[in-house]
């Protein structure tokens, strides 16, 4: 019999997700995670429908398949359209590119998929980029120098999380840690793991989830009043930090095989 409280308890520990982190995105209080994965309660039909999109599963696999540490997940996939990607065009029905300044970044948490919001951001065009869909970020933090705080970073849309390109730099809208710009190595594997590296090496790389990703854009150009000296460049090359990386990786499964 399909024990509803092992599926998720194993999904979430699919994503690598604690029972805070699922919380937060369903929208409930932390408690409630442990009172469904231990079975003393169970979760109502709405919940089932948001716990089901995080895990990208149906409901009817939720609740009627056994799911083991050893089961694939789909990969979670952004769908391109308005609907999901909200945008403003100019009188020649282009693609503005609206702008997120700091000041924005935590409304645009909330607003990115609302249209009203998204149609006050401050927006404009640069003809030498292509047809497309793209967005402006101001950075903060040191942490991709030779790019300096303040710096603003326009990406092209992602829709696909495994069109992610290892080594490239992307701007990405996750619910765990906000806004962030790095460089990022796809190893999409059934836990749905992206990992994030600095060019700046004093800021350790760190794993994180496709199912916290709400948006990507990968960095095409770059807005700055501040030029770079000259003797500014990365500390390690891409081939360097791919190393790191699956270093950082074997530490891992080194970490969950002794457990």
């Amino acid at each position: 019999m399909v024990k509803l409280n092992e599926n998720i308890r194993v999904l979430r520990k699919k994503l690598s997700l604690t029972q805070d982190q699922f919380a937060q995105q369903l929208g409930i209080k932390r408690s409630l995670i442990g009172a469904y994965e231990e079975g003393r309660a169970e979760p109502k039909l709405e919940l089932l429908q948001k716990m089901a999109e995080v895990f990208s599963i149906t409901v009817d696999d939720l609740i009627g398949k056994e799911f083991s540490p050893d089961s694939v997940l789909p990969e979670k996939k952004f769908t391109r359209g308005k609907d999901v990607v909200v945008v403003t065009v100019d009188s020649s029905e282009r693609d503005n590119i609206e702008f997120v300044p700091l000041k924005a970044a935590a409304g645009y948490m909330n607003g990115y998929a609302d249209t009203e919001y998204v149609k006050e951001l401050p927006h404009f065009n640069l003809p030498m980029l292509k047809q497309g869909t793209y967005r402006a970020f101001e950075i903060s933090g040191d942490s991709m120098l030779p790019l300096l705080p303040g710096t603003i970073v326009i990406g092209e849309y992602v829709d696909d999380l495994r069109s992610i390109k290892s080594g490239k730099t992307y701007v990405l809208i996750t619910q765990r840690e906000g806004i962030v710009y790095k460089r990022v190595f796809n190893y999409l594997d059934e836990n749905g793991t992206l990992f994030m590296v600095s060019d700046n090496r004093q800021y350790a790389p760190y794993q994180l989830s496709g199912a916290d990703v709400m948006e990507v854009w990968m960095a095409k150009a770059y807005i700055s009043v501040q030029f770079p000296d000259v003797g500014d460049k990365p500390e390690i090359s891409v081939e360097q930090l791919a190393s790191v990386v699956l270093d950082l990786q074997k530490e891992i499964l080194q970490l969950k095989s002794k457990k």
